[in-house]
Parts: C-alpha cells; structure tokens; sequence
C-alpha cells in the first residue's frame, strides 16, 4: 500500500489524478488530498506520505517552499512536482531538492503513470533498505553483546593476547591505547561497624541477587550506556558486571574522576530504581589495554576496601606505590616476557632495569643484591608454576645467597640477566616440547587410524587437547591443517594401492577411510588430476 498526497489548488486536477491512480492501481493506494501549502504541510505531517505530487503555484506557501518544510520531517517522502510554467529555475530548484521529476501541465495520462511507476519503484528500494537495516540492526544487537563479551574475557585472562583481542577492539571500534575497569557489583546491603577501615556498607547473597538481575541485564546495559557511550559490557559474573571504558591517556586527572565518581553514583541510584536490587561500583586505574588485568585487579579491591556506593582506585591505598622514577614498566616487562616465553625481550629488560640500579641506586648495594635475589627468585617460582624447570628440589638454590652476597656488581650483573634470560628459555622450551609432543602424538594417531572414519575431535581427544587449539598447533607446527594432512596421506595410500592392482576401487575406498566411492573419486581427482579409474589403468 502506498500512501500518496496530492496537492493541487483546483479540485478538478486532484479528481483527475485521483481517477488516473483508482483505474491504474486499484486498492493499492492510499490517497489525501490538499489545497493550499499550509493544508498540504498539516496534511504531511499527519499522513506522512510515500509519495507527494506538488504543484508550484498554490495559496499562501508555494509548492517549492512546502516540499522544502516537509522533507524536514519526512525525508523519505518522494515528491513529484506539477506546474503549468515550463520554467527552468523552478526545475533546478526542484532538483536540488531531490524532487524525482518535473511534469508539466496539462499532464499527459501516460507520462504521468510512467512516472508515478518510478516514484513507487523508489518508494520500494527505499523500504527494502529501512528493512535491511533494521535486520542488520537486530543482527548487531545480538553479536555485539557476544564481541562485548569475547573482549571483556580476553582482558580478564591473565596473559593478554594481542592477536586474540585486537579483532575485537577493531570490531568494537576501540582505537585507544589505554582504559579502565569498572566492576558494578549487586547484592544486598549490609551496614558495616566502624574500625580500622571505618563505618560503611557490603554485599551479602552476591549468588542470589546475582541470579534476580539475569532478567534486568539488558536494561542494566542501557543505564551504564547512558553514562559511558563507550563503555563495553561483559555478561555477568556472579553478582559483578565488569564494564571496559577506553581512555585517550594514561591517566585520569583529578577533575575527570571527580566527575566519572558523581556520574557512577547517579547511575547506581538508576539501578537500583530499575531493579530494586542495591549496588556499589569498583573503578581500576587507568592502564593500557594490554595490562588491564592491573585495573580489574584495582576494581576488584576498591570494592573491598571502599566503604562508598562508588569507589575509585586512585582514592584508596588498594595499589603498591613507587618511587617517582622506579622503572615499573621495565619490570612489568621482565615478568611478562617471562611468562610469554619471550627469552630475548626478558634478556634487554632485565639487562636495562640492572643497568637502571647501577647508574642511580649505586649507594645502595644492598638493596641492588636484594633486589637482584627477589626477581631471580619469582622469576623461577614462576618457572616451577609452569612446569617449566622440572623437579622442584627443596636445596636446588643454596648458593645465591653466596652469589648475591660476595660478587662484584659487574658479577651479579652478568649472573642476573643469565638467570632471567635462561629461566624464561625453559618456559619457552617447555611450551614448544609440549607443542612437538602433541602433534607428533597426533601425527602417530593419524598415520595408524587413516583407514578409520577419524574427525578432528577423535584426534584432539586422543592427544587431550580443546579442537580449536589443536587445530591452531597442528597447523603451526606442521605447516597444513589436519584435513589437508589426512586427505594427503589417504591419497598416498591410494595410488600404492591402485598401483599395487589387487583391490578394487570400492575396496580401496574403504581401506582408506571413505565410504562413498563417488566422494573418494572426486577426492581423488582433485588431487591427481586424474579418477582412479584412469589412474589404476595407467
């Protein structure tokens, strides 16, 4: 059905168009008429029209003028224009407006139908598109949740992935280098005696109240967007909804959190509103993306040690401190390459953070030793967590304290980025033994049970590993997929086979795990070039 206005100052036109439409669209068209451009604009804006015909010269407002008007609140609105004067200004001024055609009168039946027919094909691709878009619009608003959420977790998980998480920041949209963590947690409140960390309020029964705002998770969503455009939501974890927000710089100046703290405390008095459930919010200090697990970390115990419905990080003593000029990024850098298995990048930042205590801490050498001992010592408790340095002996390191004690600084130096260096090389072999160990297990697997109907999941199973990541490592440490490496080997085994001369096709279909004879033959050809037929014939 479409809806069509026609606007004419002389009855006897609309009569006309109006039996021109009934006799050559019959029940498909809803009419409303007009006599003057005021009428005309009423008119529009009550019936909102798919398509107007105008003429120029009507009482009061021209035609030029209304469509102008109308197109304000009804942009999608397909205009035709009439006039008796064959004048170019009007038709420029037509144009410019995005009028579909000029017509000039007295119109003639069938250019009038012809272009009719184009204003009501217009009308069509345009509602196919609102269509479209409302469908991609649905679409979005059931994947972006699952993006949200796939990014929230692959911040949560210790060890940041960069090849796993920027395609979701591309996805999301996210271009800045730095964020913070907001933890919005719910549950019923409690009031808490004063003392060491004075009076204020905690959470009991975080499962029960964590399971009553399942069904509130989408309007909690819409309340945090109206405070955080940016804001990236993950699905909630017990009775916490953690909330990523990206930030252009690495730190929040005091008059940009007091803000986000008055803005938090509003949103929470929404929440509770909405819900009827309480809730006290945890802000984390702002840290680049790829070390967010410091700002969940900070989220987390400014939820603990806050006594406030909204507490901030940087307003708590929930975080260790440094000294001005500690080389905390250089550490950071240590552990991380460490745990990676990144023995050259462990090498330069251990190398530049001794270096660091040489040339500004060299009247204290005590605590260069010290400080040397503990990370050797952590790097290596890291090691033995990852099963990296094999046995753990009990008197395995009674003679650091000897070296630490009487080596020279140069000594100590050397014996320091020694150890970080190859600590974080029994990481990285222990990762690349176990990686070997899989797919050759896989490989003997495969090679023994080609003939059988084996899936991705039996060999993945077989070797205990999750299929994705056994798919991921085979193909990285054989160079094809496991399809392309069992197609490979049956067809090897089947042109021995045909060669050999003493089975049939059929037989040797089977003996080589296919069980459609005309599937292996394709199978075949693809990778010969030739059918087995042919192939056992020459």
């Amino acid at each position: 059905m479409y809806r069509i206005l026609l606007a004419d100052d002389e009855g006897i036109a609309i009569d006309s168009l109006t039996f021109i439409i009934d006799k050559t669209w019959s029940g498909a068209c809803e009419l409303c008429s007009a006599k003057t451009g005021r009428a005309v604009i009423e008119a529009a804006e009550n019936f909102r029209p798919d398509i107007a015909v105008m003429d120029i010269q009507m009482p009061g407002i021209n035609g030029i003028e209304a469509i102008r008007e109308i197109k304000r609140f009804c942009p999608d609105t397909v205009f035709l224009i009439m006039s008796a004067y064959d004048k170019f200004d009007y038709a420029k001024e037509a144009l410019s407006l995005g009028v579909l055609d000029y017509l000039t009168k007295p119109l003639d039946r069938e250019v009038f139908t012809e272009a009719m027919g184009r204003a009501m094909k217009a009308v069509d691709r345009l509602k196919e598109k609102r269509s479209s878009d409302l469908k991609t619009r649905e679409k979005l608003e059931t994947v972006v949740p699952v993006l949200e959420t796939g990014f929230i977790y692959s911040l949560l998980l210790q060890d940041y992935d960069p090849a796993n998480s920027d395609p979701y920041r591309e996805l999301l949209d996210i271009h800045e280098d730095y964020g913070f963590i907001i933890l919005v947690e719910c549950g019923e409140l409690v009031e808490k005696a004063g003392g060491a960390s004075g009076a204020g309020t905690h959470m009991t029964n975080p499962i029960g109240t964590g399971i009553r705002i399942q069904n509130y998770y989408s309007r909690i969503c819409g309340i945090v967007r109206e405070f955080s455009s940016r804001a990236i939501i993950g699905q909630i974890m017990s009775n916490k909804i953690p909330v990523f927000v990206p930030h252009s710089s690495p730190q929040m100046d005091y008059n940009e959190r007091t803000r986000l703290i008055a803005s938090l405390q509003e949103m929470v008095t929404q929440l509770e509103d909405k819900t009827s459930v309480a809730f006290r919010v945890g802000i984390g200090a702002v840290h680049p993306v790829d070390d967010m697990k410091s700002s969940i970390a900070e989220a987390q115990n400014s939820l603990k040690a806050g006594t406030d419905t909204v507490s901030h990080a940087d307003d708590l003593p929930v975080a260790c401190e440094y000294d001005d000029d500690y080389p905390l990024k250089l550490e950071k850098s240590i552990f991380d390459s460490l745990q990676r298995g990144d023995a050259d990048r462990a090498h330069d930042a251990a190398e530049q953070f001794f270096t660091w205590m040489e040339e500004t801490q060299s009247q204290h050498v005590l605590s260069i030793r010290l400080k040397a001992l503990e990370f050797v010592l952590w790097a290596e408790h890291l090691a033995y967590q990852e099963g990296a340095l094999g046995v753990y002996h009990f008197n395995d390191r009674e003679e650091y304290l000897d070296i630490v004690n009487t080596s020279s600084l140069p000594s100590l130096h050397r014996w320091f980025v020694s150890r970080i260096t190859e600590t974080t090389r029994g990481v990285a072999t222990k990762t690349a033994k176990r990686s070997d160990n899989v797919v050759d297990t896989a490989r003997a697997f495969i090679d023994s049970h080609y003939g059988n109907d084996i899936s991705l999941d039996d060999v993945s199973r077989e070797v205990d590993v999750s299929p994705y990541y056994f798919s991921k490592l085979f193909k990285e440490e054989s160079g094809v997929t496991f399809i392309e490496y069992l197609t490979t080997l049956r067809m090897t085994k089947a042109r021995q086979l045909l060669a050999e001369g003493r089975l049939s096709i059929k037989e040797i279909c089977a003996a080589v795990g296919y069980q459609d004879p005309n599937y292996f033959s394709r199978i075949f050809k693809r990778a010969t070039g030739v059918t087995p037929s042919d192939y056992k014939g020459q």
